[in-house]
């Protein structure tokens, strides 16, 4: 499973990157206002294609196509083409593509690749999670590191939040902790950022759906972190109706969680 993903992943961010390196790309907008691109399309019909062939047998959600959101499972593959649209529309870098497998509610295998950042983050056979040294060869798995959530000190915190949506319920949160270092991120980098240590805390107080959230959730997790509600600190789980997602917090265990 994971070589499939990897590979479909890297070549999604290949087809990615020549749309985005052009010097003029179309931006429509879907039924919600949100934008989406020829290269959200094409990512997904190149993911799709690769994850129908090789799992036939398996429920496949996808952002890009919404009939797929009325299914309901426990069980699936779960994809988002080109999480962070606007920011491959105003050209920041921070998009990612990212494919996770969701068995019984649970994220456990999920691929985080960043083209533009040059960042490829994946759980392996084992789902512990790994960051590949590029540059990246479909075929060919490059060098490896394994990846794990550093220990949080309670007085002097990295958080990291959304670039596109912030607002102030967010940092009236964030302003519960000790916080010695604020960053800013797109897409589902952010999990990744966690889960690398490079931030102990990413809180999300606004609109996601699983396809945003669930191939980051998965290499948190395989990197020894957590996904939790922010309402009541429940475990995170997928397979909602409409693959809609709540609030969440996502951690490395030893931070110290403030009530909502």
């Amino acid at each position: 499973m994971m070589r499939v993903f990897r590979k479909a992943a890297i070549e999604a961010g290949d087809r990615i990157m020549e749309i985005y390196d052009a010097d003029d790309f179309e931006v429509k907008a879907k039924s919600d206002d949100s934008p989406v691109t020829e290269a959200d399309e094409a990512a997904d019909a190149l993911i799709s294609a690769a994850l129908r062939a090789a799992f036939p047998d398996l429920a496949l959600v996808t952002e890009e196509q919404s009939g797929s959101h009325d299914q309901q499972v426990t069980s699936f593959l779960i994809v988002d083409p080109l999480d962070g649209t606007k920011e491959f529309v105003q050209r920041r870098g921070d998009f990612t593509v990212n494919i996770a497998w969701v068995q019984d509610g649970v994220p456990v295998r999920g691929v985080v690749y960043a083209p533009a950042k040059g960042r490829l983050f994946y759980t392996d056979a084992e789902g512990r999670s790994v960051e590949e040294a590029g540059p990246f060869d479909p075929e060919k798995t490059g060098s490896v590191t394994p990846i794990r959530v550093r220990t949080p000190d309670n007085g002097a915190l990295y958080v990291v939040a959304s670039k596109s949506h912030r607002d102030a319920a967010t940092d009236d949160y964030i302003g519960k902790y000790a916080v010695a270092d604020m960053k800013s991120a797109g897409s589902s980098l952010k999990f990744c950022l966690v889960a690398t240590g490079e931030a102990d805390l990413y809180p999300r107080l606004g609109r996601t759906m699983e396809w945003d959230t669930a191939a980051g959730d998965a290499v948190l997790r395989g990197a020894g972190g957590h996904v939790i509600r922010f309402e009541d600190h429940a475990p995170f789980a997928y397979g909602k109706p409409g693959f809609a997602n709540g609030f969440f917090i996502a951690h490395a265990p030893g931070v110290e969680l403030k009530p909502a």
